[in-house]
């Protein structure tokens, strides 16, 4: 069953999907479906604007190419700001999911 990615995780997950190498918008979307075996799916609506965000953010870098069915594409790099914002969002999002985790596995009552 797929579901709609996390709102406030898309740019993490496209950095991270440009971080295992160059890559055009649809190879970020199918990086991130396929990466996570095919749970979680990127609407192109939802992409294209957070790809232009990491760009604007100088995260990311792009130049134009040529794709794997030879159509003109723009191709996304990680820049050194970038792996910097990648590592920083995977260490914060590591501590939030332990801490969620922890608490949803843990058999005490919760009070207010």
């Amino acid at each position: 069953m797929s579901q709609p990615v996390l709102p406030g995780t898309l740019e993490m997950l496209a950095l991270k999907a440009i971080s295992l190498g160059p890559a055009h918008g649809f190879a970020v979307m199918q990086r991130i479906q396929r990466g996570s075996g095919d749970v979680l799916q990127v609407e192109q609506g939802a992409l294209y604007p957070a790809l232009h965000r990491l760009e604007a953010q100088d995260l990311i870098a792009a130049e134009w190419g040529i794709s794997e069915n030879n159509r003109r594409a723009k191709f996304y790099r990680l820049t050194t700001a970038g792996r910097r914002r990648l590592r920083s969002d995977q260490e914060s999002w590591f501590e939030l999911s332990e801490a969620i985790n922890a608490l949803l596995r843990s058999g005490a009552e919760l009070r207010a």
